[in-house]
């Protein structure tokens, strides 16, 4: 960890991550929160979700193209600037449609953000250090929840939406001045993508996820926990306010706290499990992120006291970012670089397309299925992720004679990086 933080430019970006993200969160937990306090309806809550996710479908081919075309620091200074401009219509206590339109602009911004930051980050600390590098962000990312997600209920509950405009907009002005002077990265960057048309180019892109056998794999996964996740940013707001009776500042309350085991989660990644195979994190971290969920959605039956569940999202919040964490690394370490951009691009558009169906159905049916059914749905997905990666790991390499991966990943974790390319 001490080696990745003393490399200047990966360290600039960590903490340009955290204010990024930080801003990021207290405007994911409060305009949810605003949608449905102005409209007491889950379908309108479903809707803005929805808004939030599907410009990253429909940009995924631009946002590729400009992450591996363009100067990547430059980019993520240039989104920075953006989501400021585009948040401020929010200052005015703004209708429900001007709030789904800043919405869509956001998300349409962060489109181009992620894919260009994840990509840059093998260019300043290395291929073989990745696992580590996203761990440390996993940390950050952790930290930026508690702040942000507490942050965003506390200040709409007592001081409305424009107060958290405010203060969204001193973070991100924070990670905008990080960001604006150039990196010296260890390794050489990836060469620039040729000037082809903005298609042609995306679509090369998209051979990779279709023709790499690792990354095939991990798009399964991605599918079903993108649609786990789309159901529970719909269901967790009726959870809070109906089934708990809870209010805006605890909803923020128990988004943020999931970033008390981020950090443990990440810290152990960035050091103890930094080689550990990706595919193994995934797996994992989703089998036992859909049984945590679990216990936690069927106990209101029994409680409903806040304090029990402020425990149990920190347990939570492991288990997310050792999944995310394996799904990044996968990708960082089998794409090609001069392709990276496109293919983290377009695997955010595959979450952002689960996610929004995911968020669709929820917000369609709890109306007559009661949120209690599709929450236990919902972490039977994470579950069923979790065991269609491991499983296929498993057989895959058993097809062959050799020994099963899983248990090379148990004995060998601490000496390798990345799952044997054969596993598909």
């Amino acid at each position: 960890m001490k080696q990745l933080l003393g490399v200047p430019a990966f360290a600039r970006l960590w903490v340009a991550a955290f204010f990024g993200e930080t801003a990021e969160w207290m405007l994911q937990v409060a305009l949810p929160l605003y949608v449905f306090q102005r409209t007491g309806s889950a379908a309108s809550t479903a809707l803005s979700i929805v808004l939030g996710l599907l410009p990253a479908v429909l940009l995924s081919p631009v946002a590729g193209v400009v992450a591996d075309r363009w100067n990547r620091r430059a980019v993520l200074f240039g989104v920075c600037c953006g989501l400021a401009v585009v948040a401020l219509p929010l200052l005015n206590e703004p209708g429900i449609a001007v709030v789904y339109a800043v919405m869509a602009a956001q998300a349409a911004l962060a489109s181009v953000f992620e894919p260009a930051r994840n990509a840059l980050v093998p260019e300043l600390v290395g291929v073989e250090e990745v696992t580590g590098a996203n761990g440390l962000m996993s940390v950050n990312g952790s930290v930026a929840r508690l702040a942000g997600g507490w942050a965003g209920g506390a200040l709409l509950g007592f001081g409305g939406l424009a107060d958290v405009i405010v203060g969204y907009l001193a973070v991100l002005i924070v990670a905008a001045a990080l960001l604006a002077k150039p990196f010296r990265r260890v390794s050489a960057p990836a060469p620039a993508a040729a000037p082809e048309p903005v298609v042609r180019a995306w679509l090369a892109g998209l051979r990779e996820l279709t023709h790499n056998r690792r990354l095939w794999r991990t798009g399964v996964a991605v599918v079903l926990t993108s649609l786990a996740q789309g159901m529970f940013l719909v269901l967790f707001v009726v959870f809070v306010l109906q089934v708990l009776r809870g209010s805006e500042a605890d909803a923020g309350l128990l988004r943020g706290v999931q970033a008390i085991g981020g950090l443990v989660a990440g810290f152990a990644i960035a050091t103890v499990a930094r080689r550990v195979a990706p595919v193994a994190l995934l797996g994992w971290g989703s089998v036992v992120l859909g049984l945590l969920s679990a216990v936690i959605w069927n106990l209101a039956l029994a409680t409903t006291a806040l304090g029990v569940y402020v425990v149990l999202f920190v347990l939570v919040g492991a288990p997310g970012v050792v999944l995310g964490a394996g799904v990044l690394s996968e990708i960082q370490s089998a794409a090609p670089p001069e392709r990276a951009g496109r293919v983290l691009s377009t695997t955010f558009a595959v979450m952002a397309t689960f996610g929004t169906v995911g968020a669709l159905l929820a917000g369609a049916l709890v109306a007559t299925t009661g949120p209690a059914v599709l929450l236990n749905v919902q972490a039977g997905v994470y579950v069923l992720a979790g065991v269609v990666v491991l499983v296929r790991k498993t057989r895959r390499i058993d097809r062959f004679g050799a020994v099963p991966e899983t248990a090379v990943a148990t004995v060998e974790g601490c000496r390798t990086s990345s799952p044997p390319a054969t596993s598909t």
